[in-house]
């Protein structure tokens, strides 16, 4: 199995350190490089091929928000986690927005980070079902009408099948349980997955979910079982 490409950027060398302590402990996790501020992402990542980038949001020269927004413009970018110490910053938020597949926080249990970065590496994104509509809630503010009719306008090219997947993805749920649900292989929910994000231009999947919750698409919660 090949293993996956870790770049760690952090500004605090002991947050590195800890980080690369517990990724070495991954069979499937090889740590390639590691980098002190944002202004050092883009040559590191040429240079190593990381296949995940797991990002802090404050570092003192270039924040990881702007770096993530310039690796994601790239071609064949890596994805990137970004870590934080709050559970709804609206610098995550933005991050989200401009292409991370998504966020941990720095005293998540060392086994559920580990487990996030082999999750966005396997196109999965890295929020619960929770904690992304805790996020899209927030997001929201005082602009809702605007961005709804702009959402609604760019969803507006998706079919019906494709919308019933966007609105899956949207709740966080994961390419197997969306197949079961809609009674479809995991391979077509990938496929209209692929075709989702190139008909809207998106990067992510959770930048389709934050698209369907602005669309309101998610305001019905599904029953629990």
């Amino acid at each position: 199995m090949t293993a996956i490409r870790l770049l760690l950027v952090d500004d605090d060398p002991l947050v590195r350190a800890g980080l690369s302590l517990m990724m070495g402990g991954a069979d499937d996790i090889e740590i390639v490089g590691e980098a002190a501020d944002g202004a050092e992402v883009e040559a590191l990542v040429d240079r190593t091929r990381p296949d995940v980038v797991l990002m802090d949001i404050r570092m003192p020269t270039v924040d990881g928000l702007t770096a993530t927004e310039r690796l994601r413009a790239r071609t064949d970018a890596p994805q990137v986690v970004v870590l934080t110490t709050f559970h709804a910053d609206e610098q995550v938020l933005r991050a989200l927005r401009v292409g991370a597949a998504g966020f941990v926080l720095k005293d998540t249990p060392p086994a559920e980070i580990v487990a996030a970065v082999r999750r966005v590496a396997a196109g999965d994104p890295v929020l619960s079902p929770t904690v992304t509509r805790q996020l899209m809630r927030h997001a929201v503010g005082t602009a809702a009408d605007t961005r709804r009719t702009r959402a609604r306008e760019r969803m507006a090219v998706l079919n019906d099948r494709e919308r019933e997947v966007a609105v899956a993805v949207g709740r966080g749920l994961a390419n197997a349980d969306i197949a079961t649900g809609l009674f479809m292989s995991v391979a077509t929910v990938k496929t209209h997955v692929s075709r989702i994000l190139a008909k809207l231009d998106l990067n992510n999947r959770v930048q389709i979910a934050l698209l369907a919750y602005d669309a309101g698409l998610l305001e019905e919660e599904p029953e629990e079982h």
